[in-house]
């Protein structure tokens, strides 16, 4: 479930033409479980009509700070006194500039100004040519904005509607919401650095040939994502996958078990939690052929012959960090079959605190999956879920072992 279920927001409209992503925005946060009610500038109306909005939201859209539907014609308050957060996206330079000097001459930067602080946060999505976003006016208000309280999502940086290429593209409908559910999620891992690997390895034969496996990196990049929402600073070492960098996680790509050994003995300095995702292939071949291995009609087959990785996990679990406790460790176990009776000889093998099994054909490639959580205590199952909910919950789990470490 996502952290917006059950919230009310206020989804504001600005003028300017990324007002389009704002109704997919809208019907994403109605998905998530949000009611959502509309508030649009004049200049909004001209790129984006009340009734689509209204039709996506499923509530009457307000436009006017003089809306007659208001019994005490209060607009301004009624609606933001009932909001958990006023959501507005796009922003225009000009609306920007607008809250920064507490201009209220229209009904959504009236309820801007007038919603309560400790209560109602204000989140805006900026959207603007690029070289009105890198004018210095507009950067000041923007550390203005930020000084003040207000929450100042990213811009995004590529083709614009009027020709030019760079930053100020409002954030994508999907980013915004990614951002949103990381602004309500528990901060339970702030101030936390987080170490994950993802996805499979991949061992060369030769240029065009290799032994890897089927993960698809979707766990591990669901923890990553768990980890930044909880408020954790988070550093994802990813296997070949095609897959999104999570927002707000910092990614480096690797392609062999010695290539992410490498990265994670680099990044691991810094950390307070290792969470070691990746399917990692067990051995290598001993020689990678420079070029192609080419048949020769003989019938016969290469020799290959095999030497065994390092193993990234239990390297890590006897580093000086882990073993004075400063470093928690967290090992995974993709299996075929008696998953406990593997899990808890893998745990021991590895000496980590805390190791999830799963059962690897059965998730691979796949959103949903089932742990099964192994420490010194015992076990306890986290039932089948997706990928990204048993991310939220395993996170939580390292959370209250970690407080209870402290305490």
């Amino acid at each position: 479930m996502s952290t917006l279920a059950g919230k009310h927001i206020v989804l504001g409209l600005s003028g300017g033409i990324a007002a389009f992503k704002s109704a997919e925005l809208c019907r994403a946060l109605v998905k998530a479980g949000v009611t959502v009610q509309v508030v649009m500038t004049q200049a909004a109306e001209q790129f984006m009509t009340a009734v689509t909005l209204q039709a996506l939201s499923g509530r009457p859209v307000y436009t006017s700070q003089w809306d007659p539907r208001e019994a005490n014609n209060m607009a301004h308050i009624n609606l933001s006194r009932e909001a958990d957060a006023i959501v507005v996206a796009p922003a225009s330079a000009d609306f920007m500039a607008k809250l920064l000097h507490g201009g209220a001459d229209e009904l959504l930067s009236l309820m801007c100004l007038a919603r309560p602080l400790d209560k109602v946060p204000l989140i805006v999505a900026p959207a603007m040519n690029r070289e009105m976003w890198s004018n210095p006016a507009t950067q000041r208000n923007v550390a203005q904005l930020k000084s003040d309280g207000i929450h100042v999502l990213d811009v995004g940086q590529g083709d614009q509607a009027c020709g030019e290429t760079g930053d100020g593209r409002m954030l994508e409908a999907h980013e915004i919401l990614e951002d949103l559910e990381a602004f309500f999620a528990p901060k339970r891992m702030a101030g936390r650095a987080v170490l994950v690997t993802a996805g499979p390895t991949y061992e060369a034969i030769d240029p065009v040939r290799g032994i890897t496996n089927l993960s698809s990196g979707k766990m591990g990049f669901a923890i990553a994502r768990a980890a930044r929402m909880a408020g954790g600073d988070v550093t994802l070492i990813a296997g070949p996958v095609n897959l999104e960098t999570p927002r707000g996680v910092k990614r480096v790509n690797v392609r062999s078990a010695r290539d992410m050994l490498l990265a994670v003995q680099a990044h691991l300095p810094a950390q307070g939690v290792f969470v070691a995702t990746a399917a990692v292939a067990d051995w290598r071949p001993a020689n990678s052929a420079d070029q192609k291995i080419k048949k020769d009609g003989s019938g016969l087959t290469p020799e290959l012959s095999f030497v065994e990785n390092p193993d990234i996990l239990a390297t890590v679990a006897q580093s000086p960090a882990a073993q004075k406790g400063d470093l928690f460790c967290v090992g995974f176990a993709a299996e075929s079959h008696d998953l406990l009776a593997h899990a808890t000889a893998k745990r021991l093998r590895k000496g980590v605190p805390l190791l999830v099994g799963n059962i690897g054909p059965a998730t691979f490639g796949q959103d949903d999956n089932a742990l099964l959580l192994v420490d010194a205590t015992g076990a306890r199952e986290l039932p089948h879920a997706s990928k990204q909910v048993l991310a939220v919950q395993l996170m939580e789990d390292i959370a209250r072992r970690l407080g209870s470490q402290q305490g």
